[in-house]
């Protein structure tokens, strides 16, 4: 069992940055991909950033170029840098963890391991 805390979310200007951590239980053996999804109020959960352990990443299209996913095996935590903030990115952002071998970057059902969200809100 994997368990995932994320923190460093916040309230932020439009054009502004935040940095989120995925803190996982355990070693970094304990996953093999996690991905960052957001839940905006009413819509459906989307994957924004994934991440292999082997180092392998996926981002969606409209955050490309803004969004850097990095992790740091020693403190077994998963960061999303995330720069030029728009209102569009507000949302509650949940790491999530995938042990299997395989992974369909985005697939809600792929993951197995939740974290217990952490709000985003950006402000025009």
């Amino acid at each position: 069992e994997v368990q995932l805390v994320e923190s460093g979310g916040g309230s932020v200007q439009s054009g502004g940055s935040l940095r989120l951590s995925c803190a996982a239980s355990g070693s970094s053996d304990s996953w093999n991909f996690i991905m960052w999804f957001r839940q905006a109020a009413g819509e459906e959960r989307e994957g924004v950033a994934g991440i292999s352990s082997a180092g392998t990443i996926w981002y969606r299209d409209s955050v490309k170029g803004r969004f850097t996913i990095s992790q740091d095996k020693a403190k077994n935590t998963v960061f999303l840098q995330m720069n030029s903030l728009k209102p569009e990115d507000t949302a509650m952002y949940y790491c999530a963890a995938n042990t299997k071998a395989y992974v369909r970057w985005g697939l809600v059902s792929d993951f197995d391991y939740w974290g217990q969200g952490t709000q985003v809100t950006v402000s025009s």
